[in-house]
């Protein structure tokens, strides 16, 4: 949420590792990630800093108007036209030796992506048309965060925090993807989302952990069921699902985590079909660089569910890398074994499909207009599945992403 993936000003570069070159203030530290994940220290802050009495807010989100083309046969390939989005305001005062806060994320993407979702070859999960998704990506909810937040020092040199609200995120794998500095110039969303960070708009949750100057420990209860496809309401269910998760930042470029989860009833295969529980395992490492004038952000992470007998995994490597004063190169590379189902491969009930996702792109930002900063970009995908299933896929599905966007600039 605040960290994000490229420094476009002359403001001077950071002078020691524990020193971010641009700090965030007492209340909204750089190293806050989505929910209350955390990211390495020295990543770069963007968004709208403003004062209101005793209250300090913080506005930031981004938005993408793209074109998308994902090439496979037809029921497989689409493509569209639509806007991929999220905008966020913070607010936070001191209180009773600790701080208060508030949230809020919304998207607009019921309304500026058509149908069941955007074209994204081997994406799975959720349901639309009473059936389940495949080779798209679902829209995110209006909603996507409405909490509170807690958080004030305990002895021991500890700090207590406590989270929580109709709509959030548990403590359940890494920051999501839309808040990963190594994802934000990119608007396609992997295939291991519903590996990794699917978690990130629940719909009810409370977490609450402890925190030492470079590691955190949480736990959360919350309800682990997917949204369904009606995009603009809160849909509540009882907080019978758990999670924990353990992170640790040893040095100033680098935040590592580990979390697993039990999500009561989370999935089904079509509208009406039973429910069942899924047990999910993550870890993950990101790492962002100290060097303004080529900056990387990296993330790599694991992720596995355990689901009706059958445990399936994935591995996910992004990266965004500065070039130039306002260019960024990014990637993504991953690879999931999914279950038939999954990808409404009928013809084999029961078995995993390891596939394979690799993609690129390029992103171009222009001078920040009025603490705004435009820019225009493009990705190409390669979707890479077994041989007993390229008949569905054409062989390989290859996919191409033009795009202009617009984000906060630099803090």
């Amino acid at each position: 949420m605040l960290a994000q993936e490229h420094e476009h000003s002359g403001a001077a570069p950071a002078t020691h590792e524990g020193h971010a070159a641009h700090a965030g203030s007492d209340l909204f530290p750089t190293s806050e990630a989505s929910g209350t994940s955390w990211a390495p220290d020295l990543t770069p802050m963007y968004g709208r800093h403003v004062a209101a009495g005793r209250w300090e807010l913080m506005l930031h989100g981004n938005l993408f108007v793209q074109y998308l083309n994902e090439y496979a046969p037809i029921h497989r390939g689409s493509h569209q036209l639509g806007s991929i989005n999220w905008f966020m305001v913070m607010a936070r005062r001191p209180l009773a030796s600790g701080h208060v806060g508030l949230r809020t994320m919304l998207s607009l993407e019921p309304w500026t992506i058509r149908g069941c979702g955007y074209p994204d070859l081997l994406a799975s999960g959720e349901l639309c048309d009473g059936d389940g998704l495949h080779d798209q990506q679902h829209p995110h909810d209006l909603f996507m965060e409405l909490a509170a937040e807690y958080e004030r020092p305990v002895p021991g040199g500890l700090t207590w925090h406590l989270y929580g609200g109709p709509s959030g995120e548990p403590a359940l794998g890494p920051p999501a993807f839309p808040h990963r500095a190594s994802a934000m110039p990119n608007p396609v969303a992997p295939i291991s989302h519903h590996w990794l960070d699917a978690t990130h708009i629940a719909f009810g949750v409370v977490t609450t952990g402890v925190s030492g100057a470079r590691w955190r420990a949480e736990v959360s209860a919350f309800n682990g069921r997917e949204p369904d496809e009606s995009r603009a309401n809160l849909e509540f269910g009882a907080l019978d699902s758990f999670s924990g998760r353990v992170t640790v930042r040893p040095r100033a470029t680098l935040a590592l985590q580990l979390s697993a989860g039990q999500l009561e009833a989370a999935e089904q295969d079509f509208a009406g079909g039973a429910r069942y529980d899924v047990t999910r395992m993550t870890a993950s490492a990101m790492y962002q660089s100290p060097n303004p004038r080529a900056r990387l952000a990296a993330t790599l992470a694991w992720g596995t569910n355990a689901e009706r007998g059958q445990r399936t995994h994935a591995g996910l490597a992004e990266a965004a890398l500065s070039v130039g004063e306002r260019g960024v190169v990014f990637g993504r590379l991953e690879l999931n074994g999914k279950p038939s189902h999954a990808l409404h491969i009928h013809e084999q009930p029961g078995a995993v499909l390891t596939v394979a996702k690799a993609q690129a792109g390029y992103t171009r930002y222009l001078a920040p207009r009025a603490g705004l900063l435009p820019g225009v970009g493009g990705s190409v995908s390669a979707a890479i599945v077994p041989r007993s299933i390229r008949p569905n896929y054409d062989g390989v599905g290859f996919g191409i992403g033009i795009f202009a966007t617009v984000r906060p600039a630099l803090h």
